[in-house]
């Protein structure tokens, strides 16, 4: 796979607590994406948060994976469907981190095989797990 970087604009005005902001990508894909303390910790209210980002990219990834590896056993899917749930929580002396990112994959009849493949091979999940985070995979 050839080196990779994408890039996105965060514009943040005011305090944490009031204050907000708006997430733009560079590839056009999105833009004034909202994000503020209270869509991180609360009612999300049309807004996203850090956590919400994350775990679309943990599904993102892992979905094309899943797809790589069907495919590459010679039964490309007709239909993958992946959620993703980041979990965030207080760790004693540590303060607030990711600690669980659980996943769900229905669609397509999928093997344990594949599944533990695709994780393997899914970057997010291999930075996830480094970084000590818990990662489940579920079929639907």
């Amino acid at each position: 796979m050839p080196h990779i970087e994408r890039t996105i604009d965060i514009v943040w005005e005011g305090n944490v607590a009031r204050g907000n902001g708006t997430i733009n990508g560079r590839s056009g894909a999105f833009t004034d994406l909202p994000f503020s303390l209270p869509s991180r910790i609360a009612v999300a209210q049309g807004k996203t948060s850090p956590e919400e980002l994350l775990a679309a990219a943990h599904a993102g990834c892992l979905t094309m994976s899943i797809a790589g590896e069907l495919t590459g056993d010679g039964t490309p899917p007709t239909r993958l469907e992946v959620t993703c749930t980041i979990v965030m929580d207080e760790v004693e002396g540590q303060g607030h981190e990711i600690v669980a990112s659980h996943v769900t994959v229905g669609g397509d009849e999928i093997s344990d095989e594949i599944i533990e493949r695709a994780d393997t091979g899914c970057p997010f999940s291999r930075l996830l797990k480094k970084a000590g985070v818990e990662v489940t995979i579920t079929r639907a």
